[in-house]
């Protein structure tokens, strides 16, 4: 297998020379080089070969390698159930790139949780004078909802739902938190409310206390 050699070019190094640089390179390799001559039994590791400028074992084959020599790696292949709610809260800007077809029809949506990606929004979701003047929503809070996401693509899609406020006050940052863990906190139906007391202020009954255990 190939070496890479990092060198670190000091004052010393000038002083001495590129001749001097290239001489220090090939004594590193050399310390380096690795032993392709020796063979390995295939049927299990009984031996690690080792010298003294390495520490590591000495194999060309990665399968005959202790497991503790290995990087276990993995490839997503299937997504099971969708737990995000693909709603996030973030800011909107205009595309840097002010000559490209792009900039005609999308804004750049950035989250403020960093493991969501950047989504390209339509301008016509965004506010009317957004393109004229895009210094008045810098501090402006939006809610965007994420539609597609290409394989190809380092950017999604998405939708902006509603303008919360300004960053920084509680009760739009509030909002955005609630809507992306997808709480409802919308208000209780008429329904619900008809089933509290209607008569107000509303106390246990006595009766009702004898047949409860007390635990304030």
């Amino acid at each position: 297998p190939d070496v890479v050699i990092e060198a670190q070019f000091d004052d010393n190094d000038a002083e001495y020379g590129q001749d001097h640089l290239q001489d220090v390179l090939a004594d590193d390799i050399k310390k380096l080089s690795l032993d392709t001559g020796e063979k390995v039994k295939a049927v299990g590791i009984s031996r690690v070969h080792r010298t003294k400028q390495d520490d590591g074992p000495k194999v060309n084959d990665p399968r005959l390698l202790p497991d503790k020599f290995l990087q276990r790696t993995a490839k997503v292949v299937y997504i099971l159930e969708k737990k995000h709610s693909r709603a996030a809260t973030g800011f909107i800007k205009l595309l840097a790139d002010k000559n490209s077809e792009l900039f005609r029809r999308c804004a750049m949506f950035s989250p403020v949780d960093h493991r969501v990606p950047r989504v390209y929004v339509s301008l016509a979701d965004c506010p009317p004078d957004f393109v004229t003047r895009p210094e008045d929503y810098s501090n402006m809070l939006f809610i965007c909802r994420i539609v597609d996401w290409k394989e190809d693509s380092n950017f999604a899609t998405g939708q902006l739902a509603k303008s919360l406020g300004q960053a920084g006050e509680i009760e739009p940052e509030t909002e955005g938190i609630l809507t992306e863990y997808g709480v409802d906190f919308s208000d209780f139906s008429p329904e619900a409310l008809e089933c509290l007391p209607q008569s107000l202020p509303w106390v246990i009954s006595p009766g009702e206390m004898a047949r409860r255990r007390d635990l304030r």
